[in-house]
């Protein structure tokens, strides 16, 4: 039977996921890879990603890297990334204003937004103090382990928020479950705060912060982050949270955000 128009537009579309799905998982992986390590990864035919993988290289998505056939994510990507952020308000503005409250609180600054159902660290400015704490940008990370996580899924109704995020996302780092109802009156609150703050679930000894940049409807579509030694984060907590408050703020009415009349932005 001759393939109609339909098949072929349905096909290529497959195809097109599967090597948006290729990118994604190197991205993740953030190691080089054989072809046949990938398609066992992500269980996918060999035959098809080899097809898709020479595709990629022919048009720089992706390049040879370590010899033996390996691949990794192409320089042609790093240009593409170039013009999305020579184009995009948000993240020159982000960029500068890290470098802002890092400067001026010492502290590690980063600026965070969700990738899916996960979060993820978009962009961060080390502070300058002896004791660095980093993270690594672009690693996908469970929502409810982060303080950011609490903001980013604020606008969604409570059975949006445990459709959206996979149940066994609620286990915590340290074996502990967090209940999802918890979770959910933790979101309310932080969206009544315009603010959240805890002892991190990742990393021991730190304290985190995040306050939400949102867009003209009042949906978060970032968030600006400090990641503190735990006991110079609650020293310094009501001062961290202006500079976050303020900087939040200032990102915000530039994206068209107006705080509600008699409303303060964290409060």
């Amino acid at each position: 039977m001759a393939e109609t128009a339909n098949d072929i537009v349905s096909r290529r579309m497959r195809g097109l996921d599967r090597a948006f799905e290729i990118l994604e998982f190197l991205r993740v992986k953030r190691q080089p890879m054989r072809p046949n390590e990938i398609a066992t990864e992500i269980g996918a035919p060999r035959s098809s990603i080899y097809e898709l993988v020479n595709l990629l290289l022919g048009h720089g998505m992706l390049d040879y890297q370590g010899g033996d056939g390996r691949v990794f994510l192409g320089r042609r990507l790093y240009f593409l990334g170039t013009a999305y952020a020579e184009q995009f308000d948000l993240m020159r503005e982000c960029g500068r204003m890290l470098g802002v409250l890092a400067e001026e609180t010492r502290e590690t600054a980063q600026m965070c937004l969700l990738e899916g159902n996960k979060y993820t660290v978009a962009m961060m400015r080390e502070g300058i103090r002896p004791f660095r704490i980093s993270s690594n940008v672009g690693e996908p990370v469970a929502i409810p382990w982060t303080a950011s996580g609490r903001l980013l899924v604020a606008h969604l109704s409570d059975q949006e928020i445990l459709d959206f995020i996979p149940p066994e996302d609620f286990l915590l780092p340290n074996g502990r479950r967090l209940e999802p109802a918890d979770f959910i009156a933790q979101v309310r609150q932080a969206a009544e705060d315009g603010y959240f703050t805890f002892n991190s679930e990742v990393e021991n000894f730190t304290h985190c912060f995040a306050v939400p940049i949102r867009q003209a409807d009042g949906a978060s579509i970032a968030t600006l982050c400090l990641v503190t030694p735990r006991e110079d984060g609650l020293r310094n907590r009501s001062a961290y949270l202006d500079s976050l408050l303020k900087a939040a703020h200032e990102i915000s009415e530039k994206l068209g955000f107006r705080p509600s009349k008699g409303r303060l932005f964290g409060s």
